[in-house]
């Protein structure tokens, strides 16, 4: 079940370069709430019409934190609030990780790349099993500190100025990362790297996908990935990330 409502923020910082956080005050959507869904930001401003949908970082009993990146007017708009001010949200939205599955009590390698790192920290927290944690950076880090309460982290960057230089795969392959399940975000080519691995090594993946969203409520698809079913909605072989996903099982979609 989703809500939408006007909620305070608590509390907003900057964590690197560009990237922000943001806490509110939010009972109702943080109860409900479950790693991998996300909310909708709703501007102040009336001439921005649709909302920015941004990942669920954390809850933390009536709080629930996003962390997001500076990307056009509105999630600038966002930076600039303070605690004290309120902003329109509705959620939780989407489809999370699955924390009754079989695979959830299995040894777990969970990536997470870029502003997919975010969405990972709740289900690192969660998740009850043994994790390998491997985050890969451009440049500049961020939530890295946080993970390590949960697992091993071990931590990519492009420039190599910190831990493996390269992809978050070139991570797993230089400290010998094995694990019996997978959980992944980020952006698009890193999970059609770690799908194909995953189908390599006989891994069950589970990726949650990025994608430009209008509605956040599965009418508009706006949103819609390729898969490997045909979906009951829209009668093709497509699915919704605002609804099925954001999180899919590895093999139900293409990339």
């Amino acid at each position: 079940m989703s809500f939408r409502e006007r909620a305070e923020i608590i509390k907003t910082s900057c964590l690197a370069a560009g990237v922000y956080e943001m806490w509110f005050n939010t009972g109702k959507i943080a109860a409900e709430a479950k790693p991998g869904q996300f909310i909708s930001v709703y501007s102040r401003d009336g001439s921005r019409l649709l909302p920015r949908p941004v990942s669920i970082c954390a809850v933390d009993g009536d709080c629930l934190r996003i962390v997001y990146r500076v990307a056009g007017a509105g999630t600038l708009e966002f930076s600039k609030l303070e605690a004290g001010d309120s902003l329109e949200i509705q959620g939780p939205l989407g489809n999370g990780y699955d924390l009754g599955a079989p695979y959830a009590s299995k040894k777990a390698v969970i990536f997470g790349g870029g502003i997919g790192i975010p969405p990972m920290l709740e289900l690192a927290k969660r998740l009850n099993c043994e994790k390998e944690i491997v985050l890969g950076y451009r440049d500049e880090l961020f939530l890295n500190r946080e993970f390590e309460k949960y697992g091993r982290v071990t931590i990519a960057t492009e420039d190599g100025s910190c831990g493996t230089k390269g992809n978050v795969l070139d991570a797993v392959r230089e400290n010998g990362i094995t694990g019996e399940v997978i959980y992944a975000c980020g952006p698009t080519p890193m999970l059609r790297a770690i799908k194909a691995y995953a189908q390599e090594n006989n891994i069950q993946a589970y990726i949650s996908l990025e994608e430009k969203m209008a509605c956040g409520i599965g009418a508009c698809l706006a949103c819609v990935c390729k898969s490997t079913e045909l979906d009951e909605h829209s009668r093709v072989y497509n699915k919704r990330v605002c609804k099925e996903g954001p999180v899919f099982n590895a093999r139900e979609v293409e990339l």
